[in-house]
C-alpha cells in the first residue's frame, strides 16, 4: 500500500484459530461502537479481527475533511491489501458493515476467503429499490452469511422475500433491527442485546463453517 492509501488498522485476539477482516460501512470507520462492539465481543471468543479504514475515512480522520467513499475498485484493492498484509495459513473470513460487506462479498474469492459476512447488506440505494446489487452477492464460496434488521430500510423482509438470493448465502433476520441492527426504543431491546446476537450467529457461523 502506497504512503498514499496507508490506512490505520486495528487488530484484535491476534492469537484466535480465526481471522475475520472487517470492513466498515460508508459513514463510520474502524473506530465506531458498531465496529468497537462487533470486533472486540468477537475478539472475546477466541476469534481474530481485523478491521481498518478505508482511504477516505482515513483522510477525513487525518484533515477532518469529509470526502465521499471512493470508487468501488479502490475500496475492493484496500480491503485486498489489508488480507495479505496478514497472509498466513489461518482460516480467513472477509466481513463488512453495509458498504464494507458489498466489498467483502466481491473480494471474496480473489482472497481465498471460507466465506463473505454482511451485516446490513445495503440491497438497493436509499429510496431505490429498483436499483438492486444483488450481483454484488455472487462468490464461489461454499456459504455466505448476511445478518439483516427487520427494519432495515435497505433492505425489508417484504422486499428481500422477492429476491432471487444467491443459493450459498444464508440470510438471518434480527427483530426490530434498522440498517445499523439498532432497535427502536419501544420495543424495549438494547443495542447492545442485538449486536452480541449478530456476534454469537457469526461466531456459530465461522465455527462451522471450519469444522464442517
Amino acid at each position: 500500500m502506497s504512503e498514499a492509501q496507508r490506512v490505520a488498522i486495528q487488530r484484535d485476539q491476534a492469537d484466535g484459530a480465526i481471522r475475520i477482516v472487517f470492513a466498515h460501512g460508508a459513514g463510520a470507520g474502524l473506530q465506531s461502537d458498531f465496529m468497537q462492539f462487533i470486533s472486540m465481543g468477537l475478539a472475546l471468543q477466541g476469534i481474530e479481527v481485523v478491521r481498518f479504514n478505508f482511504p477516505y475515512w482515513q483522510q477525513f480522520m487525518e484533515l477532518g475533511v469529509r470526502r465521499p467513499p471512493n470508487p468501488m475498485p479502490q475500496l475492493e484493492h484496500c480491503m485486498k491489501t489489508v488480507v495479505r498484509e496478514f497472509a498466513d495459513d489461518k482460516p480467513l473470513f472477509v466481513m463488512g458493515k453495509s458498504m464494507g460487506a458489498r466489498v467483502a462479498f466481491r473480494i471474496a474469492d480473489e482472497v481465498g476467503a471460507r466465506a463473505a459476512i454482511g451485516l446490513g447488506f445495503p440491497f438497493h440505494p436509499q429510496g431505490k429499490p429498483d436499483r438492486l446489487r444483488l450481483d454484488d452477492l455472487n462468490n464461489s464460496c461454499q456459504q455466505n452469511l448476511v445478518i439483516q434488521g427487520t427494519r432495515d430500510s435497505l433492505g425489508r423482509p417484504d422486499e428481500v422475500a422477492g429476491y432471487q438470493l444467491p443459493e450459498n448465502v444464508q440470510l438471518e433476520w434480527l427483530e426490530n433491527g434498522d440498517h445499523s441492527l439498532l432497535p427502536t426504543k419501544r420495543s424495549g431491546l438494547q443495542r447492545t442485546g442485538l449486536w452480541q446476537n449478530a456476534i454469537d450467529r457469526i461466531s456459530t457461523f465461522v465455527t462451522e463453517e471450519i469444522n464442517g
